[in-house]
């Protein structure tokens, strides 16, 4: 499994900046104000080629027994809650203003839990290090780290260190690949939308728990299943509960176990509820789903039962609220009574072989000739943009990667064209098309020409 890293400490030290630049987004809001940040942000990030899960938190103030009320102990609450999910844990102190109480109090609770803390002291741009960090021995912590989040420095040496600290098992790696077999199907979304129910209904038997209480499945279950000859492994995993309503502890791993139930699948079918609106939530689940490049299909369960007036709001909310889906296959089932469940399959199918297709280079190359044939790329700087050819660059999600001149400079909209011509010339279904591109270099770009002997010659004379 990847490790999971928390970023702790007390609010405004660089929290979320270092999120930001570890996960390369904007997930993160930034600016400088304590407090900014109030429930948990997670994100997945790559270093040397390793994957890991970050959890950006909210920041705890002097008083971390969580004894005030109001916004400040939400946040106590919400950070405590990432560090009961993280391998490790990342302890930001600010290094401009130096060592203070609140810092002496969080480090008694992070030894309690009895898990690695990395020290790490931010915002040293600009001013001596060295003398920075002398206060903040006295912690006591034996793994300190200077930073400047902001601007990168001290980012690499950092992360070496910390992943070094959790080098991958080969023998985990290897029986979770012996406990998968065919398709890796997981089932998300919020708790109580019917996970469970749905697998049971698939499976034909009680073979995970499912009632009606919010929360009963409390870690990723991987169920073996076959289905007209093709091996499927279901995936259930805790539900991901609405933003402040965690309560018991054991639960608070859910967001964590949905990250890992995505990462190990092949498809991913997000289960929402008929009976309830489309949450943040859910659309941030989504995004998840998005980034790991999965394909994906979409289970809208409890579709019995509701009048039409609820089915038409329930379709314009999807329209609204998740647009950014619009790949996926949507399904209206109950998995109650099976009502439209046999047909998922047949999604789930398409959007596997869609995901996993092969591509011959001369066909991608015939496709991208045909589409600047359609549509020319537009003019930058008097000269038009040239895209050259085309070739796959990976599968699930399904990479194009595109080479030409000016590549950088072609507009949003062009590779839009691009990725919905692909998707429609190839019949792509359930999963997302991304296309890359590549400028070639030029040798003689920067190359002065060289003046002819002989014409130099024929001036002097």
């Amino acid at each position: 499994m990847k490790p999971v890293l928390a970023l702790v400490g007390r609010p405004n030290v660089g929290k979320s900046t270092l999120f930001n630049r570890l996960t390369r987004t904007r997930d993160a809001l930034v600016a400088n104000f304590p407090g900014l940040t109030r429930d948990r942000n997670y994100g997945t990030a790559t270093h040397e080629e390793r994957e890991y899960i970050l959890i950006d938190t909210g920041g705890v103030n002097a008083d971390i027994r969580g004894e005030k009320s109001g916004i400040d102990k939400h946040m106590a609450d919400q950070t405590w809650a990432a560090v009961d999910e993280a391998d490790a844990l990342l302890f930001l102190v600010d290094g401009r203003e130096g060592l203070n109480t609140a810092d002496h109090q969080v480090t008694k609770r992070l030894r309690r839990t009895n898990k690695p803390v990395y020290l790490l002291v931010n915002k040293v741009d600009g001013i001596d290090a060295d003398e920075a960090i002398v206060d903040f021995y006295a912690l006591g912590f034996t793994k300190i780290f200077t930073i400047a989040a902001a601007q990168g420095r001290g980012i690499t040496q950092m992360m070496d260190t910390i992943l070094a600290d959790f080098p991958e098992d080969e023998a985990e790696l290897a029986a979770e690949e012996e406990a998968s077999h065919g398709i890796k199907l997981a089932f998300i979304g919020r708790p109580n939308v019917g996970k469970s129910t749905l697998i049971n209904r698939i499976l034909g038997e009680e073979r995970v728990v499912a009632f009606d209480q919010p929360g009963t499945t409390r870690d990723t279950i991987f169920v073996p299943f076959e289905r007209d000859g093709q091996e499927y492994t279901l995936i259930d995993t805790a539900g991901v509960r609405r933003r402040g309503k965690v309560r018991e502890a054991i639960e608070k791993f859910s967001v964590i176990k949905t990250l890992q139930a995505i990462d190990a699948s092949n498809v991913v079918i997000m289960v929402l509820d008929a009976h309830e609106e489309i949450a943040d939530q859910d659309a941030h689940l989504l995004g998840l789903v998005l980034e790991s490049g999965r394909a994906l299909v979409i289970a809208v369960n409890k579709w019995d039962g509701i009048d039409q007036d609820q089915r038409d709001a329930i379709k314009h909310q999807l329209e609204i609220k998740i647009p950014f889906v619009g790949f996926a296959e949507l399904h209206f089932i109950s998995a109650l009574h099976g009502t439209g469940v046999g047909h998922l399959f047949e999604s789930v199918q398409d959007a596997y072989d869609s995901a996993m297709m092969k591509v011959s280079t001369s066909r991608m190359t015939r496709i991208l000739e045909t589409a600047v044939e359609a549509h020319q790329p537009p003019m930058k700087q008097g000269k038009r943009i040239k895209l050259r050819y085309a070739h796959q660059g990976g599968s699930n999600p399904f990479i194009v990667l595109v080479h030409g001149n000016q590549t950088d400079k072609l507009p949003e909209a062009y590779k839009r064209y691009l990725m919905n011509y692909y998707t429609q010339t190839l019949k792509l279904k359930g999963t997302q098309v991304r296309v890359l591109f590549k400028t070639g270099h030029n040798p003689f770009e920067n190359r002065k020409p060289k003046k002819n002997k002989n014409t130099r010659h024929a001036r002097h004379n």
